[in-house]
């Protein structure tokens, strides 16, 4: 399972550092960052999801009010938008 961020999107509103540990407030850019996220693109970070983290990458992504978060199973298919 993989998650990507998008960090341009990211509006700071930091509900997603509470599902994750994964994710942490940066205050002095009003953005989260994922942390050992991979720059793919211009803003767009991408990490590989540990199995026992799973439910909380999920959450996060579902928390966060501005879709800024996906997730992905092994071949692909967006589990969260």
């Amino acid at each position: 399972m993989r998650i990507e961020f998008d960090r341009d999107t990211c509006t700071g509103m930091f509900q997603c550092t509470a599902e994750w540990e994964a994710f942490e407030e940066n205050r002095e850019d009003g953005k989260a960052d994922l942390r050992d996220g991979e720059e793919d693109e211009p803003d767009l970070f991408v990490r590989e999801v540990p199995e026992d983290a799973e439910f909380d990458a999920k959450m996060a992504a579902r928390v966060c009010p501005v879709d800024a978060i996906e997730v992905y199973d092994d071949d692909g298919e967006r589990l969260v938008p």
